[in-house]
């Protein structure tokens, strides 16, 4: 049940992020809203509230562990508890390794894999104490299959994938019922392709995603699946794309 979950979402902003922020909202979801443009997060708020609906926001850095955090301890002190994290926020600059972007690269390791890794840090104890939770988080086909001009991408979503399902295990040996779910998103239509400073991949991802791209609400349609899903199971994975799909 959606309803009066206190919904923690990153990379909030804009794209899948604020999509789920106004959906779940709209649902009766208490949701907690974290990124790095704290104007956009002030506005998306502003709109749930107009809407009848409760938001909170705060600037969150995911790289930065303090961020996060500060982040879980404002959904406690603004809702009283976290129900749900969902890890969503990250880059997407990708390029062929020949072009040693190596700046890019570390960019990627820090938001897509640290980001994932402090913001499971800063809620776990909560759901472990309480032995209940959700963590979602947004992976990507790139972390389902090898894509050209893909390798360090690709390469933490992987990763993404690999620690949500670790994390189910553990959660189901150590008897925490902590609940996950993993969505690996195809062509949607949000900011990411902006971060692709290489010319040559940023005209071929604009090309596919001119011919595949949907609208990141399909996404935020089936986070609230999982969210609505009854307590005592997990969905675990969902790879979302166009119907005429090439992956």
């Amino acid at each position: 049940m959606i309803k009066d979950k206190v919904v923690i979402i990153t990379g909030a902003s804009s794209g899948i992020g604020e999509a789920t922020a106004k959906l779940l909202a709209s649902k009766g979801a208490k949701v907690v809203l974290g990124a790095r443009r704290a104007d956009r997060l002030k506005q998306i708020a502003d709109e749930i509230a107009k809407d009848g609906g409760q938001a909170t926001y705060k600037e969150l850095d995911v790289t930065q562990q303090s961020d996060n955090d500060a982040i879980v301890e404002l959904a406690r002190k603004a809702f009283g508890r976290v129900d749900v994290m969902f890890l969503n926020a990250g880059l997407m600059p990708s390029s062929p390794l020949s072009a040693l972007k190596t700046d890019e690269w570390h960019q990627m390791v820090d938001v897509n894999i640290k980001g994932v890794l402090n913001g499971v840090a800063a809620v776990l104890p909560e759901f472990i104490a309480r032995k209940s939770g959700h963590v979602i988080a947004t992976s990507s086909v790139a972390g389902l299959k090898a894509y050209p001009n893909g390798a360090v991408y690709g390469g933490t979503k992987w990763f993404v994938r690999d620690f949500m399902e670790v994390l189910r295990l553990e959660s189901a040996m150590e008897g925490t019922n902590i609940r996950t779910a993993t969505i690996y998103p195809a062509a949607i239509n949000t900011e990411l392709l902006e971060t692709i400073s290489d010319e040559g991949t940023a005209a071929a991802m604009q090309n596919t995603y001119d011919k595949y791209g949907i609208s990141p609400d399909r996404i935020a349609d089936v986070v609230a699946f999982a969210i609505d899903a009854p307590e005592d199971t997990t969905i675990n994975e969902f790879t979302v794309g166009p119907a005429n799909q090439p992956w």
